[in-house]
C-alpha cells in the first residue's frame, strides 16, 4: 500500500466512491463523516493527505483545515477541499484557512489521481 489519505465526507456513497478510485491507485485510506470525526482520527493516524467536503454537521471543511493547521504534528498535510462549491468566496476562504488544493464535484478519477499524486510525491 502507498501513502494514507484521509476521506473527509458526510456523504457515503462520495466517501465510498473516492475510497475506490484511491485504493484502485494503490493508496490506503481512512474515512471520517466531519470535521470533529476527522481529528479524532488524525490523533492516532499521520495521513499523507486529507481530502474533505466544505458542508458537513458538526464540523464543516474550512473549520477543519483551520484546526489541521494549528497542530504542530500535522501542519504540513496536504489537504485538498472536495466540494460542490466553486465560488469564488469560498476558494478563498478555503486557501485562507491553509487549503493546499481544491477539487469540485462531481470530478473525475483521473484528475482527482493525478492531484493526489502530484500532493504526495
Amino acid at each position: 500500500m502507498g501513502a494514507t489519505v484521509l476521506i473527509v465526507d458526510d456523504s457515503v456513497s462520495v466517501r465510498q466512491s473516492t475510497r475506490f478510485i484511491l485504493e484502485q491507485g494503490g493508496y490506503a485510506v481512512l474515512e471520517a463523516s466531519d470535521g470533529l470525526e476527522a481529528l479524532k482520527v488524525m490523533e492516532t493516524n499521520k495521513p499523507k493527505l486529507v481530502i474533505t467536503d466544505v458542508n458537513m454537521p458538526n464540523m464543516d471543511g474550512i473549520t477543519l483545515v483551520k484546526k489541521i493547521r494549528e497542530t504542530s504534528e500535522h501542519k504540513f498535510t496536504p489537504v485538498l477541499v472536495l466540494t460542490t462549491e466553486s465560488q469564488g468566496s469560498v476558494v478563498e476562504e478555503g486557501k485562507k484557512a491553509g487549503a493546499t488544493g481544491w477539487i469540485v464535484k462531481p470530478f473525475n478519477s483521473e484528475k482527482l489521481m493525478e492531484t493526489v499524486k502530484k500532493v504526495t510525491a
